[in-house]
């Protein structure tokens, strides 16, 4: 397989070894006239990369699809409902014939050729005289791949490069941050749940900061000349253990190295993340903060849970258990989330779930009140527990339920399982 780089940024890949190889080329289509003949599924497809290119697009068809009806009612392209007429590729830079009939198909690949106007024919695409790729974008690159006519090898290529790119099997090194610190979310737990962005800078780290609840398989996957720190084994002494990790962070970020500090979960949902933040800052070291997927919601939902539903709960209200109600640190107002109606999310909350349950009864929520626990929830060794706020102390406990878990507190956490 051949590849090819261009300096808009473009990578092509195609065939060497074909006996008609077609030449990979990025047209610049700003401004300029594209025919495209037949208005049905083809041409849907085909047309918003044009639209998007900033072609002049004219599209001649006896019908069209809604889809492509309101491409034109937009005034995104302009339409005419009729059949192919000669002079209708006048002035085009490049046409698609994607009729339903061959022999218009080829009536017009024969017409664009007398014009020396490139044609792309969809229904026998080595019958024109350009081929269209299966196409790609990511992060200012655009990925073009030929399969000598066979459009599902082609796109199911396109579509492994991408992921791959996505993924950081693949880097490109151009982009590569330099210096700095990114602070990530993990997501809760599966490693398949952190976000595209978060994975691409983690392939770029000379340093990773890691959190005990980031998921451990990224931490595998990095290559050997990456430092991984384990902020819950850092040797803090008399500092606190915020104030470890923030000097971890600055000390090697002043190295000359990339450091990403990799958090379970979403880094600014109990994360310390803008702690971490402004430690940074003031030593003048940029920061990038990549959000993440945020266990008070995504695990509920792993376990068939909304911590919203029409007609039942018109707010969720995400809490942390950290410190017990009755403890002189603490910041929230149990009293008021009692009397609440909606979905209590209650994080780092399993081992004092006990006074939780007390407290929120004590302050008016029914001790009938559904409520979910969700251990190690996402993963492959994820555990569930339901019952009610009069029983879910007694049936943790029986359970062995322990961190990391998820509380789910009101009407949704009585959803049927079944209903997933």
């Amino acid at each position: 397989m051949g590849r090819e780089a261009c300096d808009s940024g473009a990578v092509a890949f195609a065939p060497v070894d074909a006996t008609d190889s077609p030449y990979l080329v990025g047209l610049n289509l700003s401004g300029r006239r594209v025919v495209v003949v037949g208005g049905g599924t083809v041409a849907q497809r085909r047309l918003p990369l044009l639209i998007s290119s900033g072609a002049h697009v004219h599209v001649v068809t006896r019908e069209a699809t809604p889809a492509v009806e309101a491409m034109a009612s937009f005034g995104q392209i302009t339409l005419e409902l009729r059949d192919y007429a000669d002079g209708d590729l006048d002035g085009a830079w490049y046409a698609i014939a994607c009729t339903d009939e061959a022999d218009t198909n080829a009536a017009i690949v024969a017409d664009a050729e007398r014009s020396r106007i490139f044609c792309v024919r969809a229904d026998i695409a080595r019958d024109g005289t350009a081929v269209t790729p299966a196409s790609g974008e990511y992060d200012g690159l655009t990925l073009g791949l030929l399969a000598g006519g066979d459009h599902r090898r082609s796109a199911s290529v396109r579509n492994a490069v991408v992921e791959a790119l996505q993924s950081g099997l693949i880097t490109d090194t151009t982009h590569a941050p330099h210096t700095g610190v990114a602070l990530v979310g993990g997501g809760p737990g599966d490693p398949d749940l952190i976000t595209v962005r978060g994975r691409k800078l983690l392939a770029y780290a000379d340093v990773v900061v890691t959190d005990r609840l980031a998921p451990p398989e990224l931490i595998a996957e990095l290559g050997p000349h990456v430092e991984v720190i384990d902020a819950s084994k850092i040797p803090y002494g008399r500092a606190m253990a915020q104030e470890a990790i923030n000097e971890a962070l600055i000390d090697r970020a002043k190295a000359g190295k990339f450091v990403v500090r990799l958090k379970g979960g979403d880094p600014y949902v109990f994360g310390r993340g803008y702690e971490e933040l402004e430690a940074l800052t003031a030593e003048g070291i940029p920061v990038t903060v990549v959000p993440g997927i945020t266990s008070a919601i995504s695990v509920p939902s792993a376990a068939g849970v909304p911590v919203t539903h029409r007609g039942v709960t018109h707010e969720f209200v995400v809490v942390s258990g950290h410190v017990a109600p009755d403890h002189p640190d603490s910041l929230v107002d149990w009293d008021a989330l009692a009397k609440l109606k909606g979905t209590l999310v209650l994080l780092m909350a399993v081992e004092r779930i006990d006074k939780f349950a007390k407290v929120l009864i004590d302050g008016g929520r029914q001790a009938s009140t559904p409520v979910l626990v969700v251990q190690e929830g996402t993963m492959r060794t994820q555990r569930e527990v339901r019952a009610d706020l009069s029983t879910v102390a007694e049936k943790v406990k029986a359970e062995g339920i322990r961190p990391p878990a998820i509380v789910v507190v009101g009407t949704v956490a009585g959803f049927s399982a079944d209903s997933r």
